[in-house]
């Protein structure tokens, strides 16, 4: 059997089968280190992520081989393409509403054009074969026809655009003497009507989408892994660049990663839930500001057995999602990232963005994406430290570092920008005494 994190290959059956990597002792829900290059894997390969501009993280460790492709991008856009669907096209039209709606803006305006262009040419059909059955295409035209001046196809497809666009030039229209030509205006007019409505309401629909909201939705570049409360936390950032608010916004995450059951069997992608606060609410967040999610790696997290180095021979994908409703318009949005092991930093935190400026305050964007090194992290798992703290209860020392250091930078960047505050309330107030004291006769006007 194969321990976390460790380089060996997993142990075969006489069958040929992979012998489950998670033992006795060890719950389906843990991670174990990354599966060797012949391993099977999910999706497209694609090469791990080298250091963090502003600081550490895990590289891909040789033996890991190349990681596998992301199942959501960073963008949010899932990383999946379905093949070998049996009949596509009939369920498709089956909710062709979605599918006008789903469908990008080219075809969106050569449906819109052909559909009213496939009406007037199908009721200008129907006009012209009333009008010719009647006879009134004939070279002496009837005393009474059908339809006045209409006698040719073109005159009868005129027709049929100006009744369902309601222009009324006034000079072709319908006379009482066919019964079968007035039915054909009606019905022409119920479903120029009903065409409107489903072209101008899918078109409506569609510009209405929330999806463009999710431009101005970001998430942190890297997520960290820190002491906070004197528990390791997983924590990364959410912000807003809107001024209007996402209203009932709330946070999911899911950690994604290969494993093999006690059966034997493979499961590409096994999805598993992080728990950011869903029982005591703190998932649900107020976005005015940018905010850190914090996951705490406790004994029910996936991350529970992993330490530093562990991390950086992992094989997972941390997605996750932000969801609310678009304050202008009530719509419910989605907003999705993810992160590689390569791209969750060790012993870090992030720099402050919330500044207090006079009566205001204000969020310095610059500070988003930045973190910094916390000295004293522990680099072992949460599992080693909780065992540490167990053997260490009875001993006056704590097990856990008093890493005052820890919140230096951040007090210090917090003060540093109150300091400037006062000291440029200081020179304005130096500078107009010295004004006021300055002698009276430099640059004051003749009298």
């Amino acid at each position: 059997m194969r321990s976390a994190g460790s380089g060996r290959p997993p142990p075969t059956s006489p069958s040929g089968g992979v012998v489950p990597a998670n033992g006795p002792g060890q719950g389906p829900g843990r991670l174990s280190g990354g599966l060797e290059p012949g391993d099977s894997r999910a999706g497209d390969e694609e090469a791990g992520p080298g250091l963090c501009r502003n600081g550490w993280a895990p590289a891909p460790s040789p033996a890991a081989g190349r990681r596998r492709g992301r199942f959501v991008k960073k963008d949010g856009h899932c990383n999946v393409r379905f093949v070998n669907l049996g009949g596509q096209g009939a369920r498709y039209l089956s909710d062709l509403f979605t599918t006008c709606v789903d469908v990008r803006w080219r075809w969106m305006c050569l449906l819109f054009s052909c559909s009213f262009l496939a009406s007037w040419l199908l009721f200008g059909l129907a006009f012209w074969l009333i009008a010719s059955l009647h006879g009134d295409l004939a070279a002496p035209p009837p005393p009474a026809p059908c339809f006045s001046h209409v006698a040719s196809f073109l005159a009868a497809f005129l027709f049929a655009l100006e009744t369902q666009t309601s222009i009324g030039y006034g000079v072709r229209s319908v006379t009482e003497e066919c019964p079968a030509a007035v039915a054909a205006v009606v019905l022409q007019c119920i479903a120029g009507c009903v065409l409107d409505a489903f072209v101008v309401g899918a078109v409506m629909a569609k510009m209405a989408k929330p999806k463009k909201r999710n431009e101005t939705l970001i998430f942190s570049e890297n997520a960290v892994v820190a002491l906070r409360d004197r528990r390791l936390c997983l924590m990364w950032r959410v912000g807003n660049l809107r001024r209007s608010h996402l209203v009932e916004a709330h946070v999911r995450a899911q950690l994604l990663q290969p494993r093999v059951t006690p059966e034997g069997e493979y499961i590409p992608l096994d999805h598993q839930d992080v728990d950011v606060g869903f029982d005591g609410g703190t998932d649900r967040i107020f976005l005015v500001s940018p905010i850190t999610i914090v996951h705490e790696i406790d004994s029910s997290s996936p991350l529970y057995e992993l330490g530093r180095a562990e991390l950086a021979r992992a094989d997972f994908e941390l997605v996750v999602i932000l969801e609310g409703m678009v304050e202008a318009t009530a719509m419910t949005t989605q907003c999705r990232s993810s992160y590689l092991p390569g791209e969750l930093l060790w012993g870090h935190r992030f720099e402050p963005v919330l500044f207090q400026r006079g009566s205001q305050y204000e969020v310095d964007y610059r500070h988003f994406h930045r973190t910094y090194e916390v000295p004293g992290t522990p680099v072992c798992s949460a599992k080693e430290l909780d065992e540490r703290a167990e053997r260490d209860s009875h001993s006056p020392k704590s097990s856990f570092p008093d890493s005052l250091t820890a919140f230096c930078y951040e007090n210090e960047l917090a003060l540093s920008c109150c300091q400037e505050e006062e000291e440029t309330k200081e020179g304005d107030e130096s500078e107009a005494e010295e004004g006021a004291a300055s002698p009276r006769d430099s640059h004051q006007p003749c009298l």
